[in-house]
């Protein structure tokens, strides 16, 4: 009743309850399509180039909004769900490889952050406008943003590493002056410009086979467990579930609280947390560097996690610890993972790889985090249910304070650093000693 209120059909009413039915499977299909779509995508930039990967995501997207306008059939929709799995590949493989490849040192961090803070902002847009417009004027507006963004990126240049690659060295140096705001002849493009010829040169006599090279090569490797453990991180640190739980969350803790909001607000005040942790990463991370902040907010969320599961855990036994723990605590928890795991595990896996292995990297590292967010949506609730949500929350606290701990221990600080400088801190006391050694005989 309340929806038809809202003006919506009785045949999309009929759709909303099919939808709610499967709503695991729903929610599960865009990180099940993600997988491959990463490498997909991760292929058309190496091929095709960065700019044209982020404008075939735009069409994309859409496209994705176009087929929402178009029918409510319950197949479109479907359909629509299975392009949003190409989006979030293109959204977490070729928009930080672009992002990188354009920045600065000095501002590469805060950039990378950039992506968090958008994301967050166009959600926290999306729930705003999804409590104040109908439903087909809400779809307008998601159509205009991607065309709008395809427009204005026709006038954005191609990664100035991308048109080396390809021999394009005239227009990689204007891709430069105007990204750098520089005269011609200035001598800071050129040392950029010979910069990345070096490192793709050094690329030149390993493998073809990405992936095969990254696997045998000591420190590719060893940058590529760091890649992989601060995505990974960022999937098992309970911000997944905790979204997912967040209406049961905010239910229990109202009987005590006696806080009452609709879905709309709750989402709003998620929206608003996340908003905030983004934008204080991207203003920090240049100050702190990405170590201290990873380490922090894996480590706060961790503890988070482990308050939340021992609540719920009081809760069994019918203790009734205050309602207003799990409200505290869920949004740490979001805030964490907006401030620091989202957004400088992105950044890491950047910024410890060259041209040639970036998009490989950032691709493997993003399927495997979105097979792990497919069965954390499609299990979650049924394995919570049967060893008990506590349990849950006590392995994602886990998992979080080992994080920080693994990188207090292992992760180098790679804030303004090259690669040369960062590769040689992942040698061990001995390889170091045997480099010395080495060159002290060639002397």
């Amino acid at each position: 009743m309340e929806l038809q209120k809202l003006g919506c059909t009785e045949k999309f009413v009929r759709m909303l309850r099919l939808l709610h039915d499967n709503i695991s499977w729903m929610a599960a299909l865009p990180y099940f399509v993600c997988v491959p779509s990463t490498y997909v995508v991760a292929e058309l930039g190496d091929k095709l180039g960065r700019k044209f990967a982020l404008l075939f995501m735009s069409t994309v997207s859409a496209v994705i909004w176009i087929l929402k306008l178009s029918s409510l059939n319950i197949w479109v929709f479907i359909a629509a769900r299975i392009l949003v799995g190409v989006v979030m590949a293109g959204s977490c493989v070729t928009c930080p490889t672009y992002i990188k490849e354009i920045s600065e040192d000095s501002i590469r961090g805060s950039l990378g952050c950039w992506g968090a803070l958008f994301f967050t902002t166009g959600s926290l847009f999306a729930y705003i406008i999804g409590d104040i417009l109908s439903y087909q004027a809400i779809l307008l507006v998601f159509v205009v943003v991607p065309v709008l963004n395809f427009v204005l990126f026709l006038l954005m240049p191609e990664s100035p590493s991308y048109l080396i690659k390809q021999g394009k060295d005239e227009e990689a140096e204007k891709a430069l002056i105007w990204l750098r705001c520089r005269q011609k002849f200035d001598i800071t493009i050129q040392q950029e410009l010979d910069f990345i010829k070096k490192e793709q040169r050094n690329d030149e006599p390993k493998g073809t086979f990405l992936l095969k090279t990254i696997l045998t090569d000591k420190i590719l490797f060893r940058a590529f467990q760091i890649a992989l453990i601060a995505a990974l991180a960022r999937e098992l640190c309970g911000a997944v579930p905790v979204l997912n739980f967040a209406a049961d969350i905010f239910r229990l803790a109202s009987g005590v609280t006696g806080l009452m909001l609709s879905p709309n607000q709750q989402a709003m005040v998620l929206g608003t947390v996340q908003l905030c942790g983004a934008t204080m990463a991207s203003g920090v991370i240049e100050r702190s560097g990405r170590r201290p902040l990873l380490i922090i907010t894996c480590l706060f969320s961790g503890l988070s996690m482990c308050i939340l599961a021992t609540w719920f855990l009081l809760n069994e036994f019918d203790l009734s610890p205050p309602g207003w723990i799990p409200v505290v605590t869920l949004c740490i928890c979001i805030f964490c993972d907006a401030s620091g795991l989202m957004p400088i595990s992105v950044v890491i896996a950047g910024e410890t790889f060259s041209y040639k292995y970036r998009g490989t990297v950032l691709a493997t590292t993003m399927a495997i985090s979105s097979s792990s967010d497919f069965f954390q949506l499609l299990f979650f609730k049924s394995a919570a249910k049967s060893i008990g949500v506590y349990s849950a929350f006590y392995f994602f606290g886990a998992m979080c304070l080992a994080t920080s701990l693994y990188v207090f221990l292992v992760v180098p600080e790679t804030k303004n650093r090259k690669l040369e400088e960062i590769y040689h801190d992942l040698l061990t006391k001995k390889e170091k000693k045997d480099i010395e050694n080495h060159l002290n005989d060639a002397n």
